[in-house]
Order: structure tokens, then C-alpha cells, then sequence
């Protein structure tokens, strides 16, 4: 669920700034020593809004955040996903990766490696490594051209997070790693790990729609379910 979207259906009152295009907003952030976003400001202080369980505490709310579904759960939607967005991707020619997504400068191609690229910098965070604002945009090796190289790499991040989940110990996440947005559960990085992925390949869907080409499958709203996924599947 989006910034913005959480706040709205909770009726908050708030300012929305895009910083890409708003130079006073650029230099609000940088006075308070902020360089991600989305975060949600409040005078001098501010959370950034990538865990709702930040924004709910920050807030003063008197509701419950976090994860709903258990890590297997997670797990298990996060395969389909990634086994999905392999099919999808393999259906589009290569002569229209070099298109751009709407709303954003961000080709059809790294669209397609970011996907699996999302996954891959959780298996490095659950391995010791801090996630970075960074570590999911990567952009694919120069090499990497193809839809059957993309779906290549996707198949051996799919199989290296099942080999993973087999070796992992502790099935409940709770242990803590670090985050740009600060320490945060296994299981919450995960859970944000697969509702954006998942995010994407409804992107994709759309983007095989708009290509005039009919997806072969589409995630169901029962596997959305329980996560929380934007309602768009595009930012507006």
C-alpha cells in the first residue's frame, strides 16, 4: 500500500510533495538529512514510509501493522509470482524491451530484471547484508538483453530463494536485519519483498495488454489478498 494511500482511507489530512519535480520539497529533505523516499514528515520529524508498523507508530495510531500472513505463506506467493512473471516476460518480444513504462523513465527491460531483482537483495539481506535504497534498483548486466536471458536470471533467483527456505531455520522471521528505513523483522522485509514484486508483475499484465498481447495467466485477487499491495497498479 502506498504513502498516500494509507493515509487517505484513514481520513489524515496531510500535504503531498513530489520531490522529483518540486525543488523547495528537494531542499526540505535534505535539510532534515532525508535522501529515500516515500517518508511522511511531521515539523522536524519524519518515517519513512516503507513499513506500515513505522507509520502507525509514528502516527499514534491505535491499530495493529505488520505482517498478516505467515513467512511459508509469503514464501509460497512469492514463487507464483516470480514463476508467473517468467511466463509473462517470455511472451513479449525483445524488440519492445526498449520501451519505457508509463508514468516513469524506466524501460520494459529493467522493469523485467527489477523483478527478480527485488527478491535477489532480500536473499542478500537475509545473508548478512544491509538493504540499501539501492539494493533492489541495480539494473541487469549489459549482457542481459533478452526476455530468455531475463527469464534465465528469474529462474535462478526463484531457485535460489527456495534453497533457502529449505535451509532456513527460524520459519518465522523474526529475527532482525538491517534496512535503509531501519531494523526491521525478516519477515517484514519480506513481506515487503513479495507485494512488490507482485506489484510488478501486475505491471507486466498490463504492459502485455497494452501490447496487444493476451497474458497467459494473471495473479488472482485471492493471492493479492492479506498483502498490503497498492489498489493501482500504476502511480498516478
Amino acid at each position: 500500500m502506498r504513502l498516500k494511500e494509507f493515509l487517505s482511507v484513514r481520513g489524515i489530512e496531510f500535504q503531498s510533495v513530489n520531490v522529483l519535480e518540486d525543488e523547495a520539497g528537494r531542499a526540505e529533505l535534505a535539510r532534515l538529512g532525508v535522501r529515500s523516499i516515500p517518508v511522511l514528515t511531521q515539523g522536524e520529524r519524519y518515517v519513512f514510509g516503507q513499513s506500515l508498523a513505522d507509520i502507525v507508530g509514528f502516527l499514534g495510531l491505535a491499530e495493529q501493522a505488520g505482517p498478516t500472513l505467515p513467512a511459508s505463506e509469503l514464501i509460497a506467493r512469492l514463487d507464483r509470482a516470480l514463476g508467473l512473471a517468467q511466463d509473462l516476460i517470455g511472451q513479449l518480444p525483445d524488440a519492445l524491451l526498449a520501451r519505457e513504462v508509463p508514468n516513469r523513465p524506466r524501460s520494459y527491460r529493467l522493469l523485467a530484471h527489477h523483478i527478480f531483482r527485488i527478491p535477489e537483495a532480500f536473499l542478500e539481506t537475509a545473508a548478512g547484508a544491509a538493504l540499501t535504497a539501492n539494493s533492489a534498483s541495480a539494473p541487469p548486466p549489459e549482457e542481459m538483453v533478452t526476455t530468455a536471458e531475463i527469464v534465465a536470471y528469474g529462474e535462478d533467483v526463484r531457485r535460489r530463494l527456495g534453497s533457502w527456505w529449505d535451509a532456513e531455520a527460524d520459519r518465522s522471521g523474526a529475527r532482525t536485519v538491517a534496512t535503509y528505513y531501519g531494523a526491521q523483522s525478516l519477515h517484514e522485509v519480506l513481506e515487503r519483498t513479495t507485494w512488490h514484486s507482485m506489484q510488478h508483475v501486475r505491471q507486466w499484465e498490463m504492459l502485455l495488454d497494452m501490447a496487444g498481447i493476451a497474458p497467459m495467466a494473471r495473479l488472482s485477487p485471492q493471492e493479492c489478498a492479506g498483502l498490503p499491495i497498492p489498489k493501482e497498479v500504476w502511480d498516478s
